[in-house]
């Protein structure tokens, strides 16, 4: 049975997964962005070198998602996301000193490592502390870090680059190594693998549970296909596309912030109301109609709700398809890991890919930003058709009240 767990442990506990992801994610990864055009300028390193370094922390992203669940094996799941904490602020205080490329790349390739691992790990450390019936809610806190990561890409780190590129990795290191600090004795010890209750309702067959699995994972590889253009090109689709100044597009990148930290929050608490399915769908709806807006709209407060509600996206999913894989996988702890694992592999990979791809489809088609989002749109249209499938079959997705809400 799993170990009962204060309602204090349990915040702390949460608090800890919040802090591991702004820390491991969300400043690791996405503080990057605004740093290119000083990089650049200061000649720290040649344009081409900058974009080389970003996909560092993507293929370190993808090694963590493999080595998490061995690594924690070794170590303890507790030890091993300190550990990563850890890495990701000492990587920050490293990228301060940029002796050469192989140097930097060292380093925002570890930075990703950490933040892959955590993506794997820290949920599923946490939420066995956590009620059943708030688990959609606790998701959406513990990757609120995300959402927080990328909102200070936007105000945090231009403040801090009025000081120079040294002092700005430097403060990133500073901010990461306080949050480590505090959360170092937040996280939970090792939990007991549930066992199933009396009533509930039974597991689904192997064969079932594994096609359910593969459209999960397909699911999520969509969305990370669909989420790209706007993470790319929504400032440079604002400030030429739209022929707005470049003051007025940094605004929709806040904009897309606030809403990235919404995100999770709001799509745990949907899970949680209305059921994964149910909420799963919802929201991949929104963001076809946001995607269309961002099109066709042309006032700027249909703008900005449209921004709003995309930037909902790249943290909330992550906590509503963390809970398709919990429901998928009830009572199977391990399993869970693995899955998850290979989901956040899966997710990884595609955002890569598909990134290089609208970069070239961009510049194939003289800079076309409509045609980027088309294609992301039509990828989240692809979801949720899948979701559809996942629906028809009660068995996929069966809530821990044993109940099934596909």
């Amino acid at each position: 049975m799993e170990s009962a767990a204060t309602p204090g442990s349990s915040t702390r506990a949460i608090l800890a997964g919040l802090c591991a992801s702004l820390v491991g994610i969300g400043l690791a990864r996405f503080a990057y962005t605004p740093l290119i055009p000083a990089l650049i300028g200061a000649h720290w390193f040649a344009a081409s070198d900058v974009v080389f370094l970003g996909a560092a922390n993507l293929v370190g992203y993808l090694a963590g998602a493999l080595a998490g669940r061995p690594l924690a094996a070794r170590l303890g799941a507790r030890r091993t996301l300190q550990a990563m904490m850890l890495l990701a602020s000492l990587a920050f205080f490293a990228c301060a000193v940029p002796l050469n490329t192989a140097w930097f790349f060292g380093w925002r390739f570890l930075s990703g490592l950490a933040g892959g691992i955590v993506m794997v790990l820290a949920a599923l450390t946490i939420l066995p502390t956590v009620a059943p019936a708030r688990r959609g809610l606790a998701s959406g806190a513990i990757f609120l870090g995300i959402g927080l990561g990328i909102a200070a890409s936007g105000t945090i780190v231009p403040l801090l680059l009025d000081r120079g590129l040294a002092a700005t990795w430097a403060g990133l290191g500073v901010l990461s190594l306080l949050l480590t600090l505090a959360s170092w004795t937040w996280w939970p010890q090792a939990q007991a693998a549930p066992s199933p209750a009396p009533d509930e309702a039974p597991l689904a067959a192997p064969a079932r549970t594994g096609f359910a699995l593969k459209l999960i994972y397909g699911q999520y590889a969509l969305k990370a296909v669909g989420l790209v253009p706007m993470m790319v090109f929504l400032v440079d689709y604002v400030a030429r596309g739209l022929h707005m100044d470049t003051h007025t597009a940094a605004l929709f990148w806040v904009v897309y912030g606030a809403g990235a930290t919404a995100g999770p929050m709001l799509y745990g608490f949907l899970g949680d109301r209305l059921g994964i399915g149910n909420a799963t769908r919802l929201t991949l709806a929104l963001q076809i109609a946001a995607a269309a807006a961002m099109v066709l709209a042309h006032g700027s407060a249909a703008l900005v709700l449209a921004t709003f509600v995309i930037g909902t996206f790249p943290s909330g999913v992550v906590p509503l398809t963390l809970g398709r894989i919990r429901h998928t996988l009830r009572h199977d702890a391990a399993a869970q890991g693995a899955a998850w694992s290979r989901a956040t592999t899966v997710f990884a990979l595609f955002q890569a890919l598909a990134g290089y791809a609208y970069s070239w489809i961009f510049a194939a088609t003289g800079g076309a930003h409509r045609v980027p989002m088309l294609i992301g749109a039509i990828a989240f249209g692809l979801a949720l058709l899948s979701d559809l499938l996942l629906a028809r079959a009660a068995w996929a997705v069966v809530p821990e009240d044993g109940t099934a809400r596909a």
